[in-house]
This record gives structure tokens, C-alpha cells and sequence, in this order.
């Protein structure tokens, strides 16, 4: 059965959040973590990119990291952008890499009932099935007639 979240949930979540770590961002634009990255970056969150794939590499400003543990500052909000089978490890070093972490955040199409359930008995929110980009813009006025606005501008109106 499909978890439920409030709205009041969830927009706490969006707005108590500063710092988010995107585990499994690419560095091609069209690509969904991509974008939500960028996005959440315009909205005024500090994005931090992690990646092994591209390490070293600049994206929205910030210096894609290897793994969670090469980031030294505070972390609100581990948003995964892998297969569910590969998120109990990012939940584990995510885990030992933030101590005051508050959200642990799969993306659609991400679920790990274990995992969740590691993270919880840590005292860490945990939300699955569900995209930060997409809520922020449902709870905050931002979804426009036809549909979700992805941030891309189309010549073809």
C-alpha cells in the first residue's frame, strides 16, 4: 500500500529545508534530476550534487561530490535519484554522514520500506514515491493550466 503524506507535511518539510543533497544528479540538462536540481536551486535551496560518475565536475555552482560522506557541512534533506534496490546504502551513509539530518526524500518511483523504516527510528522524515520540484510547485501556487512546469522554456507556444 501506497504511503500518504499531508500537504502540511509536506510543506513543512519544504519550508524548514535549506541544504539538499541530490544523490544520482546528472550532468545532462534534460534529464529529470537535472532539472529538479536547477529548479530547487532557483527556489533558493542550496543544492549539492552527488554523483561518483562526476566528481569534481561544477554543477549549478556547486562541486558534484563522489558520495555523501565527502560532504563536510550540515544536510537537511538526502533527495534520491536512484533504483529503489540501491537506496538502503544512501540511507545508511546518509545516516552516519548527518547526524541533524531532518528528510530523506526518493524520488518517483523510489520506494525501500526498510531503508524508511532505518531512517525513521532515527528520527528522520522519510518521504517515497514523490518529487520535492512537483510538491514545491503544487503547495506553492506554482503548477501552471497545462500541466507541471519543468522550468524549460518552449519556443513552440
Amino acid at each position: 500500500m501506497a504511503e500518504t503524506y499531508s500537504d502540511t507535511e509536506l510543506r513543512r518539510i519544504l519550508e524548514g529545508t535549506r541544504t539538499i543533497a541530490i544523490v544520482g544528479v546528472s550532468m545532462n540538462p534534460v534529464r529529470p534530476s537535472s532539472y529538479v536540481a536547477r529548479y530547487l536551486s532557483l527556489k533558493g535551496f542550496r543544492v549539492i550534487p552527488v554523483n561518483p560518475g562526476h566528481t569534481g565536475k561544477i554543477l549549478g555552482g556547486e562541486t558534484v561530490r563522489g558520495s555523501l560522506s565527502e560532504i563536510d557541512e550540515p544536510v537537511d534533506m538526502v533527495d534520491i535519484f536512484r533504483r529503489s534496490e540501491a537506496v538502503p546504502p544512501v540511507v545508511d551513509e546518509a545516516l552516519e554522514a548527518f547526524p541533524d539530518l531532518q528528510t530523506i526524500w526518493m524520488q518517483i518511483g523510489v520506494e525501500h520500506a526498510e531503508a524508511a523504516a532505518r531512517a525513521r527510528a532515527r528520527g528522520v522524515t522519510v518521504i517515497m514515491n514523490r518529487c520535492p520540484k512537483i510538491e514545491y510547485q503544487r503547495l506553492f501556487g506554482e503548477l501552471r493550466m497545462g500541466g507541471f512546469n519543468t522550468g524549460v522554456i518552449s519556443s513552440k507556444l
